[in-house]
């Protein structure tokens, strides 16, 4: 724009704006003459068919008309700078409806950025609803609908973090149990940490409306890093000076109930947050670094279960082998994966498709994640003896009917509840493991026998999630021949996938540039059964159970992650990011 700027000095105002774009070099005299014989057909303004006819690009043709009517012209760039207490000024309809956005207040004048400054009845009104004198200027449609989206949001999100900050009470277990929880938000603060807490609860708020599921607060050079894992990836959102960071750690570690002066070895802590009307527990772990201590938040959201089987994205083949094994009187079913990957969400959404007044439905969990109306759920305290193997071995004294076990970490665990399952109950659990044939393999690890574990396995599922293309910015697009080769597709799948659309974002204000928004899982599934359950018997390994589950038609993470990107949920991108490819 400084070019644009420079030329139009030479040229006098109040010219046609035609002649001042040629003038410039904007356009060529025979361009200008299309335009012209154009118009007479058109309703449209000269500027806006230079621009439908690709002679002039929107940002030099407005330059242009702000030139010819001497006025100010602000470009897209320096929109996105305008102070939000003067855009606040003007309420966010008034501003969408007329294309206009305060960009700043000086001296009871407010500087009002236009598509139309001849617009005299929106000027009229902005008096009225500023009570300030309107100094308009001019700028292009498309920055200042864009600088509407991204700046009115921002103001929307700082008053929803100043909301959540106002309501946040944080809570810890008190030493006395009589006592319950204590809020930590009404005891006493010092003056000089002042400061220190609202930095905290704001890094916990904005987290909350963020969809944030953890908080790593990490000590750089230079300054602090506090990043927030959305839809399963870390970004960076603020950086405070590194002088906060000693006070952010000995808060945090304050309403944990953590050793303040131990900076030598890991601490693990919680407490609990009421913001508004959710409930969060929130589990604290602090890990000494050759940088100083960092900090890990995980937020687990207690509000009551909500999901359905349908919503977490099980293709139609899939859900059939899913729910006829969940409905089954007596077994096993395990589902598999990293931490993070949704498992906790499947189990929870299992138990809630099949739970009856008839049945009496335990759950034994460490942290108890979701709460659930009709489920008796148990929460494990190993500090005081009370483990997943105490629990097991009580609740089957409590005549249960369907019973989930948060996770199976030891031999003890894996005993109890694979009897159970042989025992007339049915068994929902999750374990550490890449795929479903390793789950088998792993429980063998841990101690079960294998004619144990071929005996009581109805279906082991292992799954991943992957991000879904957000909806307000997703276009199509072609993949490049690095992404295609790094498929490595079989011959099958390239002609299979020869004629499908492939999508990505673009980024946008909704899904804070990153072109995702929310995640879907991708699931493979192993029946239990026939061929499957010889091998097993026979302690067959992980690679001669895939070979076999393959051949009977399971589906592996990659070809279900495959079929997401034929269906326009994901990307080329996220599905090498989550997946691994099996050579030969």
């Amino acid at each position: 724009m400084k070019s644009v700027k420079e030329a139009l000095k030479n040229v006098p105002p109040f010219a046609k704006l035609g002649d001042i774009l040629a003038a410039v070099g904007m356009i060529t005299q025979d361009q200008l003459k299309k335009t012209l014989a154009e118009q007479k057909f058109s309703d449209e303004k000269i500027g806006e068919l230079f621009i439908r006819l690709g002679y002039a690009v929107e940002e030099q043709v407005y330059a242009c008309l702000a030139h010819q009517m001497s006025m100010d012209f602000v470009d897209n760039e320096k929109l996105l700078e305008a102070s939000e207490d003067a855009v606040g000024e003007i309420p966010e309809a008034f501003a969408r409806e007329n294309t206009l956005i305060a960009h700043d207040t000086k001296d009871g004048t407010i500087v009002v950025v236009m598509v139309d400054p001849d617009d005299i009845i929106a000027i009229d009104n902005l008096r009225k609803l500023t009570d300030k004198e309107v100094l308009p200027v001019l700028g292009t449609p498309s920055g200042i609908t864009n600088a509407i989206e991204q700046l009115y949001v921002r103001i929307r999100k700082e008053s929803e973090v100043k909301d959540v900050i106002d309501t946040l009470q944080i809570f810890v277990e008190s030493d006395d149990e009589e006592d319950g929880m204590v809020d930590m938000t009404k005891t006493d603060v010092e003056i000089d940490d002042a400061p220190v807490v609202k930095l905290v609860n704001l890094i916990i708020a904005d987290a909350i409306k963020e969809r944030a599921t953890d908080i790593h607060i990490e000590y750089q050079d230079k300054y602090v890093s506090i990043r927030y894992r959305i839809d399963g990836v870390l970004r960076e959102v603020m950086t405070p000076p590194h002088s906060s960071h000693p006070g952010i750690i000995s808060r945090i570690k304050i309403i944990s109930r953590l050793n303040i002066a131990e900076k030598r070895l890991p601490q693990d802590g919680r407490f609990g947050i009421k913001a508004s009307d959710r409930e969060l527990d929130v589990r604290v772990s602090i890990l000494p670094t050759v940088n100083g201590e960092k900090v890990v938040l995980r937020l687990l959201d207690k509000s009551t279960f909500s999901r359905s089987l349908v919503q977490l994205g099980f293709e139609p083949d899939m859900m059939k082998i899913y729910k006829r094994s969940i409905i089954q009187p007596y077994g096993m079913i395990v589902v598999s994966g990293p931490t993070g990957s949704g498992k906790s969400t499947t189990l929870y959404a299992s138990i809630s498709d099949i739970k009856s007044s008839q049945d009496n439905i335990t759950t034994v969990e460490d942290p108890v994640e979701y709460h659930s109306d009709g489920i008796n759920q148990v929460q494990v305290k190993p500090k005081i003896g009370f483990t997943f193997s105490a629990a097991l071995r009580h609740i089957l004294r409590q005549d249960p009917d369907k019973l989930l076990i948060g996770e199976i970490r030891d031999g003890e665990t894996a005993d109890i509840a694979v009897k159970f399952s042989l025992t007339g109950h049915i068994v929902f659990t999750t374990l550490h493991a890449n795929d479903a044939p390793s789950t088998i393999t792993r429980f063998i690890d841990i101690g079960v026998p294998p004619f144990l574990v071929g005996s009581c396995l109805l279906l082991v599922m292992a799954q991943r999630l992957v991000r879904v293309v957000c909806k307000n910015c997703k276009y199509e697009y072609e993949p490049d021949e690095f992404e295609m080769a790094a498929l490595n597709l079989s011959d099958e799948e390239k002609e299979r996938f020869k004629n499908i659309k492939y999508y990505r974002g673009k980024g946008c204000v909704h899904c804070r540039n990153t072109g995702y928004y929310g995640r879907s899982g991708i699931f493979e599934l192993l029946e239990i059964k026939g061929s499957i359950r010889r091998l097993i018997f026979d302690n067959a390994n992980q690679e001669e159970i895939r070979d076999e589950a393959l051949s009977r038609g399971m589906v592996s993470l990659r070809e279900a992650a495959l079929r997401k990107i034929a269906a326009g949920i994901t990307t080329v991108r996220e599905v090498l990011r989550v997946t691994v490819q099996e050579y030969e």
